[in-house]
């Protein structure tokens, strides 16, 4: 019974940067992972519903294309949920979340709050598309290291958690 709350003890103290000392992520996770500590993605609390290539791709070093996968995931998510299907990227997110006449709605759009909340959520999805999902399918080598991956796949994470969160997913 011990192994659970060690593993516990060990996700804890990973997540507070004050008790434990940073450490590099190895570049290619799958030859250097302990099975005795928990996977970045567990102790990032990367949501369950990313494609499973974006954790294969993550473990084999490939970041940059892990990061791109998940993007490229909340984008098919956000047409298939504003039923959009001729728009992609910015101009998608925009109008998927114009709190004007949005195809999703994240909150009731009641009030002043509501509204700001909405407009501040489309620009994250617009944002998100255009500076770190386009950049990783246009450009040759950007070159994520594997921290690097990890905030941009929590950044998607909280994308979906939000999607989820208004019950749209």
């Amino acid at each position: 019974m011990s192994v659970p709350l060690d593993r516990f003890e060990r996700l804890a103290r990973s997540s507070n940067a004050e008790l434990e000392p940073h450490r590099p992520i190895p570049h290619n996770l799958a030859e250097n992972l302990n099975q005795e500590e928990p996977h970045p993605f567990e102790t990032r609390n990367i949501h369950p519903d990313l494609p499973r290539k974006v954790r294969a791709l993550f473990d084999d070093g490939h970041g940059e294309q892990s990061v791109f996968e998940a993007f490229k995931f909340i984008e098919k998510e956000v047409k298939r949920i504003s039923r959009l299907q001729n728009k992609t990227g910015y101009a998608l997110m925009m109008e998927a979340f114009n709190e004007n006449n949005a195809k999703i709605k994240l909150t009731d759009l009641a009030t002043e709050s509501e509204i700001d909340e909405q407009r501040g959520y489309k620009s994250i999805f617009a944002g998100a598309a255009t500076g770190i999902r386009n950049p990783r399918g246009h450009e040759i080598d950007i070159g994520d290291t594997p921290d690097e991956a990890l905030d941009y796949l929590a950044l998607a994470s909280l994308l979906l958690r939000r999607l989820d969160a208004a019950g749209v997913r």
